[in-house]
């Protein structure tokens, strides 16, 4: 991010603008929407502007920009159209102390000014950092159709009932009321007038005071493999909501940009073989947060279920009494098998897949390694690096081919996702090879299919 987005008080401060063509009519015609007091400097200006100097809303000089012009001001828009005569005012503003934009010049400017939905008092500002100017207005028009004109009628009401609002404590009921308020008592009275609103706003506030606390909760969370696009939509709700946030070491930091930026998010990351957070430390912060009243999502890697050691914190925090519930995420082997093109079963081949850890608590895990090792037996191996030398051990024990395919799928589903294609035979020399830093994914039984090899090899090459 090389543009830190701000939103910058103007009302009563001055602005300047240098310029009379349609540069400076496109920019005007924004900052007229503010109540800043804005002053232009331009030999020949517009029509436009002359109406707009002969109304009062702006002060226009009739001359170019001389020292002296930008003194006090906040902002200067240098855009008369000519590098040469833009590089000069622009100069001159620095020295006196504003910030400067040189229109259709991102490189010279110290701001930018994003395209920008307006439902004053709410505004969203949408920018590209200069790179894609019609993706920004693109976004901007998806957004105008979506956000309803009323909006800004309900924000400014909201706006003065504020300081009545805080009549309630502070933190969560004050978010389930304004909740309320935006998305369902709101709404439904703006159509009757600003006093149906202003009578519904008394109503719903003296119901918000009556109510009783809300109880702690825990939503334990799949957070998926790692891509912010396959995490459902029951999950993104659960991390809007969530006051507290206990993640795992495998949560991707896309997914982690979703929760509520007040939330207080708790690192417990465990590793295999590795430094990890003890199970009886999550168990107690997971009672500690609940019991406190707080909503608080335990985000798992995956889907919760499987190899999360679910069972425990479920059965910690039933021994305090304490609601929870599941939200079913996508598991690693799902996303890593769609991304070699295979299927965990296949009619004629395997009837069923079997889910294996590499290792548990006492070391390398073992298993039915002889059924595994019979012709045409697929096993998603989670947590398998480690334990691949352990793991072709045991199966070449138990008569396995040892040409049978093996894939590791590297980061499935992220931006930095590898393929490790091998055999039973090759596997521990291979994964040694490929020197694999992220949590992998061991397909035993499966070989990834050649237009998905193709197709993951183009992708890697765009992004190196």
């Amino acid at each position: 991010m090389d543009h830190f987005p701000i939103y910058l008080s103007t009302k009563g401060q001055r602005i300047v603008l240098s310029g009379g063509g349609e540069a400076a009519l496109a920019k005007l015609r924004l900052l007229l929407k503010t109540e800043a007091k804005i002053s232009v400097f331009a030999p020949t200006p517009a029509s436009e502007i002359a109406a707009w100097a002969d109304a009062g809303r702006l002060t226009l000089h009739t001359r170019a920009l001389r020292h002296g012009d930008v003194l006090c001001a906040k902002l200067f828009y240098a855009a008369d159209e000519d590098e040469t005569e833009d590089a000069r005012t622009a100069a001159i503003a620095r020295a006196e102390g504003a910030l400067v934009n040189i229109v259709d010049n991102l490189h010279d400017s110290a701001f930018i000014t994003p395209a920008i939905v307006d439902r004053d008092p709410v505004t969203i500002a949408i920018g590209t950092e200069g790179a894609a100017p019609v993706l920004a207005r693109a976004i901007k028009a998806d957004l105008e159709e979506r956000l309803p004109t009323t909006l800004g009628t309900l924000a400014r009401i909201g706006k003065g009932f504020r300081k009545m609002a805080d009549a309630l404590p502070f933190g969560r009921p004050r978010r389930d009321f304004w909740r309320d308020y935006y998305f369902a008592a709101g709404p439904r009275a703006v159509a009757d007038g600003k006093a149906a609103v202003e009578n519904a706003l008394n109503t719903l506030l003296a119901d918000h005071q009556t109510r009783a606390a809300r109880a702690g909760h825990i939503a334990f969370v799949g957070g998926g493999p790692g891509d912010p696009e396959l995490l459902t939509l029951k999950a993104r709700r659960a991390l809007d909501e969530a006051d507290v946030v206990i993640y795992d070491r495998l949560i991707s930091p896309e997914i982690l940009e979703l929760a509520r930026r007040e939330a207080l998010m708790i690192d417990v990351g465990k590793e295999g073989f590795g430094p990890s957070t003890a199970q009886e430390t999550i168990n107690d912060l997971l009672v500690e947060h609940a019991q406190a009243g707080a909503q608080v999502v335990r985000l798992k890697s995956g889907d919760a279920t499987i190899f999360g050691r679910l069972d425990e914190e479920i059965d910690a925090v039933d021994a305090h009494g304490i609601g929870w519930h599941i939200v079913p995420g996508i598991t690693s082997a799902s996303a890593a098998v769609a991304t070699i093109g295979q299927s965990l079963t296949k009619r004629g081949r395997n009837a069923s897949v079997r889910f294996l850890t590499g290792h548990d608590m006492k070391g390398f895990a073992d298993h039915d390694w002889a059924a595994l090792a019979r012709p045409g037996e697929v096993a998603a191996i989670y947590m398998g690096k480690k334990s691949a030398r352990f793991i072709q051990g045991r199966l070449l024990m138990h008569g396995a081919d040892r040409s049978t395919p093996v894939t590791l799928v590297e980061n499935a589903s992220r931006a930095d996702q590898r393929i490790v294609e091998t055999t039973l035979d090759r596997l521990p020399t291979d994964l040694n090879a490929a020197n694999l830093t992220g949590p992998a994914l061991t397909f035993y039984g499966l070989a990834p299919r050649a237009a998905a090899r193709a197709t993951t090899e183009l992708f890697q090459e765009e992004m190196a």
